[in-house]
């Protein structure tokens, strides 16, 4: 560790067999808490490369466990956090949405490290037992259209970190990895992303894989559909800017779409919405991320097609069925 830590303050980068080599050691716990601590630390103090999200991302896909989701179409609606935006959960209940909509999810998640209540936290707290049994999650499949895939209990490397990611509080390049490697490896893909810098790693890497992708990067840096502002997607049609007035809504007030304070304030925010009892605002942003999801897996469908497709689960209580039905499954 200690060259590779050098390595880093001499402001080299690595290759992306060296990346690969460093997170399989981290996965397999060759270092010391204090060591991995100094590595991340250091890594948040510049700019990560194609090569070296590569090869983190392989490393991570080789050392995870696999699980085999028998349903063929699967997407995940996946954001790296680390925005700092403090918003509710907004693609944990798109995910649910959609699902709802009758396609077929696949959840990365995990607790909220950078921000105060990732989507694992709250889907614990309204009774989900996270699992990795392979029969399990296609059960969830089958009832609900959805299953979890909590991130720690399919990659050794995010559960070695986890203590150390908590006590820092800061987001680190496990952030950049987490929508990168779903075990379930789900033929589409919503991911939103902090900032473009990122986003164009991202779409680099996209356009090298089979996956139906779309990135997205709101412009003042919400990982996701804020309608705070104007955003920024990239896919397989390639990078385009995407006005709030362009999709008929206003522009938001950042504070409308902010989330609780405590794991209870943030799962009382996400039945409300569930119910449909949530504010415009936070339905609006929902069925906007949903709607992009269903147009990633649907991409000769409108966008006012597929948000009305997401309006009718949502308000119709499809979403929150699907939710339920998960719930109980468990």
């Amino acid at each position: 560790m200690k060259q590779i830590l050098n390595h880093l303050f001499e402001h080299k980068t690595f290759s992306r067999q060296q990346s690969k080599e460093i997170l399989t050691d981290i996965g397999q716990g060759k270092y010391n808490a204090s060591q991995m601590a100094a590595f991340m630390t250091a890594y948040c103090m510049r700019s990560i490369t194609v090569d070296e999200l590569e090869g983190f991302r392989e490393a991570m896909l080789e050392l995870c466990l696999p699980v085999n989701i028998e349903a063929g179409d699967l997407i995940d609606l996946c954001g790296t956090g680390g925005d700092g935006k403090d918003t509710f959960n907004i693609s944990t209940l798109a995910s649910f949405v959609v699902a709802g909509a009758g396609y077929k999810v696949a959840k990365h998640g995990n607790y909220g490290v950078s921000s105060g209540c990732g989507s694992s936290n709250v889907i614990e707290y309204l009774g989900y037992s996270f699992t990795n049994d392979t029969g399990k999650l296609n059960s969830t499949i089958d009832a609900a259209n959805i299953c979890f895939l909590h991130a720690p209990l399919f990659h050794p490397a995010m559960k070695t970190v986890a203590p150390i990611r908590r006590e820092l509080g800061v987001k680190t390049f496990f952030n950049m990895l987490g929508p990168l490697v779903n075990p379930a490896k789900p033929k589409n893909q919503l991911v939103g992303v902090y900032n473009l810098e990122l986003a164009r790693l991202y779409a680099y890497l996209y356009q090298k894989s089979s996956t139906n992708y779309t990135i997205v990067n709101a412009l003042d840096g919400y990982d996701e559909v804020s309608l705070t502002c104007d955003f920024k997607t990239f896919s397989a049609a390639g990078e385009k800017i995407n006005t709030v007035k362009g999709l008929g809504f206003d522009v938001l007030d950042p504070a409308s779409i902010t989330g609780g304070h405590t794991v209870a304030d943030s799962a009382a925010i996400f039945t409300n919405v569930l119910k449909g009892d949530g504010a415009d605002a936070q339905n609006n942003v929902v069925l906007s991320n949903a709607a992009l999801a269903i147009r990633t897996i649907s991409p000769e469908k409108s966008f006012g097609d597929c948000f009305y497709e997401a309006e009718e689960s949502l308000l119709g209580k499809k979403a929150l069925k699907s939710f339920t039905n998960l719930i109980n499954a468990n």
